[in-house]
């Protein structure tokens, strides 16, 4: 089964499911998701990277819509996944370009821009470098942290550790699915949170997985 390649119609995301679900986007409109076993729940899935055109476009439109009430002045992508919205992001609030940290680093890079990260999905760690010569971008001004999805959290806030580095404490940070709840404790209130859409974690039962709606986010801007 192909996901992420179109929006359906929102017809049979009754529960339980086994495989898959349709999630609601702000159209009204429904994305398939896979649901992913992580054992004492489930959660779905959003790979941007192979996502249409379309289906990331449009992801990227209603996350410049949710951002765009806090007047950000440039766009600062996370990698991997968050770079494929970072530029749809900034170009749709009207912006010429967008800053991206990479985990690669280059000769010139400095080791003081840099912050370690393991993710829900990559747990190996690594380190999470910002160019010097991008400081300049970011430095007094109004920044929105992009990403692709807020699951644990340990992406978003390693990227909030990063820009701190640079002396920078973001307007907002901007993710197309918040997934489940399990990022809102470590989450510094001082910093909004907005999302193009929310999904529950899943609990198994013997018919398939089934939402936990106490799980979806209650306090994301949407």
């Amino acid at each position: 089964m192909a996901f992420w390649q179109e929006f359906e119609a929102p017809i049979g995301m009754e529960a339980p499911r086994r495989a898959d679900a349709l999630v609601p986007m702000p159209d009204g409109s429904a994305l398939r998701l896979p649901l992913r076993d992580y054992g004492a729940v489930g959660v779905t899935g959003l790979i941007a990277n192979q996502a249409s055109f379309a289906v990331a476009r449009r992801l990227a439109g209603w996350m410049a819509d949710a951002a765009s009430r806090f007047a950000p002045e440039v766009v600062v992508g996370l990698p991997t996944l968050g770079h494929v919205f970072g530029p749809l992001v900034a170009e749709a609030l009207g912006h010429s370009n967008w800053v991206a940290p990479g985990y690669s680093r280059k000769l010139w890079y400095e080791e003081g821009l840099s912050v370690p990260l393991a993710s829900s999905t990559t747990p190996v760690s690594r380190r999470l470098w910002l160019d010097p010569r991008l400081v300049a971008r970011i430095e007094g001004r109004r920044v929105l942290l992009v990403d692709d999805v807020i699951s644990t959290g340990h992406s978003a806030l390693a990227g909030l550790e990063l820009l701190a580095k640079a002396g920078v404490r973001p307007a907002a940070a901007c993710v197309a699915m918040a997934q489940g709840d399990r990022w809102r404790a470590a989450w510094p209130g001082e910093v909004p949170l907005v999302a193009a859409f929310a999904t529950p974690l899943y609990r198994p039962t013997p018919e398939g997985w089934v939402p936990m709606p106490e799980t979806a986010p209650r306090d994301v801007a949407l």
